[in-house]
């Protein structure tokens, strides 16, 4: 189980990644205050990292780490385009959270067969399986 200071990071690194090409859009906030919902955050204190900046902890579980990385991917796809800088930002992201690089470029190479670049939990799942490091 994740402590409140690792979901405020979590919550943290996905503004942190929305903002790195444009102020965060309605969409992409609505998606991350999902995301704290689940993670049981209040929006208040949601809505207070959109100004401080929280220190980005990767999480201890290789689990935890996909799962993130997962989220990272659908934010990335809420405003259906994909910039190179982003793009190269999430690669970097998932080699900082210690992920199999091939496994992180097979899932960005794979999000493009989807509707709307969702990429299913169990297809996501099978490809970190068949690289686990």
């Amino acid at each position: 189980m994740q402590s409140h200071a690792e979901k405020l990071s979590l919550l943290s690194q996905l503004i942190q990644f929305a903002k790195s090409d444009a102020p965060l859009n309605a969409d992409e906030y609505n998606f991350i205050v999902n995301i704290a919902e689940q993670l049981g955050v209040e929006k208040s204190e949601l809505n207070s990292l959109l100004v401080k900046k929280v220190a980005i902890e990767i999480p201890k579980e290789e689990s935890d780490r996909i799962v993130q990385f997962h989220r990272l991917v659908l934010l990335m796809n809420i405003d259906d385009t994909n910039k190179d800088t982003e793009l190269e930002m999430i690669r970097n992201i998932g080699l900082k959270m210690g992920l199999s690089p091939i496994a992180t470029d097979k899932v960005l190479e794979t999000m493009h067969r989807y509707e709307d670049k969702i990429v299913p939990t169990d297809v996501l799942i099978s490809i970190f399986q068949r690289h686990y490091n």
